[in-house]
C-alpha cells in the first residue's frame, strides 16, 4: 500500500458482470477454488460466525488500521446492492471492529455480508439477523474512530488480493476471490466441474469404487501397494 492510497475514498468502481456474479452463487467455495485453478482462498482461520453462513457479491474493500473502525462508517455509503464487504487491516489485529449496529447499516445498502481479517462482535444479534460474516477472530474489545484509511483500494485481505468489483464467495468451507476480469470464465467452469461431480456421485452411490472409476489400480500398482491375503 503506497502512502498515496491512504486516506482515499474511490467513488466508482467496475463490479464483476451481474450475470457472472450470479452464476457463481449457485457453487460452493470448494468448487470455484478448484475450477480456478486452486488459487484464490483465503487463509483457512476465516470463519464464519455462525453456521450455515454464506454469501457470494462483489467486493468494496476497506483499508483500517488497527483498533481503528472509522472507516467501517465511510465504507457504508459506497456499498451497492449485491456488495460483499472485504476489510483488511494494516497490521494484524483481533479487536471487534464490526457489531449488530454497522450490520444495520450495511444491510440497508443492500450489503450481502462481510470478510474481515480481524475481530468482530455482536455475535448473537449478528446470528439472528443472519447477516454473513467471515472473520479471523471474536472478541468483546471495542475501537476508536481517529486515523484515517482508504475505500475501494487494493487490498490484501487474508493472504488473499482482493480488488474492489471482485467476485466473493464463502461458505462453511471458506473464503475465495474470483478477479473481475474472469468471472464469467469461472463461473462456466465451476457449472462444468459441477456436472462432472454429479456424475461421479451417481456413480459411487451406485457402488463403483474409486479406485476404479479413477482408473487408479495400475499406478498404485507401479508404485509398488501389494495386497496381501
Amino acid at each position: 500500500m503506497s502512502i498515496n492510497q491512504l486516506g482515499i475514498v474511490k467513488r466508482n468502481i467496475v463490479r464483476a458482470d451481474k450475470s457472472a456474479v450470479e452464476k457463481l452463487a449457485r457453487f460452493g467455495v470448494a468448487t470455484v477454488h478448484e475450477a480456478m485453478g486452486r488459487v484464490g482462498l483465503m487463509k483457512t482461520y476465516m470463519r464464519p460466525i455462525y453456521a450455515g453462513a454464506h454469501a457470494c457479491g462483489t467486493a468494496v474493500t476497506v483499508l483500517m488500521h488497527p483498533g481503528d473502525n472509522w472507516m467501517m462508517h465511510v465504507v457504508a455509503e459506497q456499498i451497492q446492492p449485491g456488495d460483499v464487504v472485504v476489510a483488511a487491516v494494516t497490521s494484524e489485529c483481533t479487536d471487534g471492529f464490526f457489531g449488530d449496529l454497522l450490520a444495520t447499516s450495511f444491510r440497508a445498502r443492500g450489503a450481502k455480508g462481510l470478510i474481515i481479517d480481524g475481530g468482530v462482535r455482536d455475535v448473537k444479534d449478528l446470528t439472528a439477523m443472519e447477516f454473513p460474516v467471515f472473520s479471523k477472530a471474536i472478541s468483546a474489545k471495542g475501537t476508536i474512530k481517529a486515523t484515517l484509511g482508504s475505500v475501494n483500494v487494493p487490498v490484501v485481505c487474508a493472504g488473499v488480493l482482493v480488488n474492489p468489483g471482485d467476485v466473493v464467495l464463502a461458505d462453511a468451507d471458506g473464503v475465495v476471490v474470483v478477479p473481475a476480469a474472469i468471472a464469467q470464465q469461472v463461473a462456466d467452469a465451476a457449472e462444468k466441474r459441477e456436472s462432472l461431480e454429479g456424475e461421479k456421485r451417481a456413480k459411487l452411490a451406485a457402488g463403483v469404487l474409486g479406485l476404479d472409476m479413477y482408473k487408479m489400480r495400475e499406478p498404485l500398482e507401479k508404485a509398488g501397494l501389494k495386497y496381501i491375503d
